[in-house]
């Protein structure tokens, strides 16, 4: 009977061991930012982030859920602990990193302007002098605009939603936008809406503002979340995920980190 008790009690050790093996990781992520995420019709989170997100949790032996904010509460969300890593197409910034930690650089997109067709947009403060950009609020795109091209007489206007830019440029109330090409490609452009309009000119380019690609953000004291992340970062990077998924869903557009 000792031996069985013995035996009873070592299983239900090793159990407590494989419980406690598989960590909670909850994502935090803006909805309405197509295709990095969104909801479906039937109400379900839906994305490159997403789909990123649940291979990321199976290569680190994570169980994942998702806890939603506006993109601009995401940084201040984590630091109250309302969730545990910000996955929602957030760029390495030296502006973000004085205040949160982040991952590796999982993968990179260009940030490029959209305006009507014929329209003679470019993305430069001289050719968009008098014209009113939107742009998403806290975004990366955001800071570039406002650094760059609103000293020089350029309308930036911040927005919660990047559907709400879009809306507001098909009522003629904006120019254009800056937004990252991948979204503003299938969000907007390859839909009925974007007939008409096109992207205006390359990419901008300020490493400072725009980082060095994009991670997960982190809390700065969470040094064991960091190193298994990273551990399975690294994994589905290496494996071919993170460039199976980018070509779905958005085809033609090189993700490498430099």
């Amino acid at each position: 009977m000792k031996k069985l008790n013995a035996l009873f009690v070592a299983l239900g050790l090793l159990s407590s061991v494989s419980v406690m093996a598989q960590e909670t990781l909850r994502y935090g992520v803006e909805s309405q930012y197509p295709p990095f995420e969104s909801r479906n019709a039937a109400g379900e989170l839906e994305g490159f982030d997403i789909e990123l997100g649940k291979a990321i949790c199976q290569a680190g032996n994570f169980t994942c859920s998702w806890v939603e904010s506006s993109f601009d509460a995401l940084i201040p969300g984590l630091m109250a602990k309302k969730f545990d890593a910000i996955n929602s197409a957030m760029n390495i910034t030296e502006a973000r990193l004085k205040s949160i930690a982040f991952t590796r650089p999982i993968y990179r997109i260009p940030s490029q302007l959209i305006g009507k067709e014929g329209a003679g947009l470019k993305p430069d403060a001289e050719a968009l002098k008098g014209k009113n950009i939107g742009v998403l609020q806290g975004s990366i795109q955001e800071t570039f605009a406002k650094k760059h091209w609103e000293p020089q007489g350029v309308t930036v206007t911040s927005y919660q939603d990047q559907n709400q830019v879009y809306n507001d440029m098909l009522a003629g109330r904006l120019d254009g936008t800056l937004v990252m090409s991948a979204a503003g490609q299938s969000g907007f452009l390859a839909k009925p809406q974007g007939k008409g309009f096109s992207f205006a000119g390359g990419p901008v380019e300020d490493e400072g503002v725009l980082g060095v690609g994009i991670g997960f953000g982190l809390r700065k004291d969470d040094l064991k979340m960091k190193q298994a992340l990273d551990a399975a970062i690294g994994k589905v990077q290496a494996d071919g995920t993170v460039n199976r998924l980018a070509a779905k869903f958005f085809p033609g557009i090189d993700v490498a980190v430099k």
